[in-house]
């Protein structure tokens, strides 16, 4: 749907809406899931030093995404509306962490 979405939008020469973000990221904790699955499978400490692990990771990504969201907010560089930029912030969110478990599971 994401890729449609996309695809629509530069055949129709506009930005696309900011609701793909979402489809991306839902595709993006779907591949995440998938790859986990076999470690969230078993109940044991590995499972639980890998969900830890990555919403520590997360946290202090997502806090760089603040800050430099706000930078360009501040700054007027981008004009975003408060939709637009709450689409952009629960796409990164989801994303980051997902990915960020993934991270942890190869390093752990």
């Amino acid at each position: 749907m994401f890729g449609f979405y996309v695809f629509a939008a530069i055949m129709g020469n506009t930005f696309p809406a900011p609701s793909t973000y979402t489809m991306l990221s839902v595709a993006v904790m779907a591949f995440c899931m998938s790859y986990l699955y076999p470690q969230f499978k078993q109940k044991d400490e590995r499972m639980k030093l890998i969900r830890q692990k990555g919403l520590e990771y997360s946290y202090f990504t997502l806090l760089v995404y603040y800050i430099i969201l706000l930078a360009i907010l501040q700054f007027n560089l981008l004009t975003l509306s408060a939709l637009d930029v709450l689409y952009i912030l629960m796409a990164l969110t989801i994303c980051t962490v997902f990915i960020c478990m993934v991270i942890a599971a190869k390093k752990y």
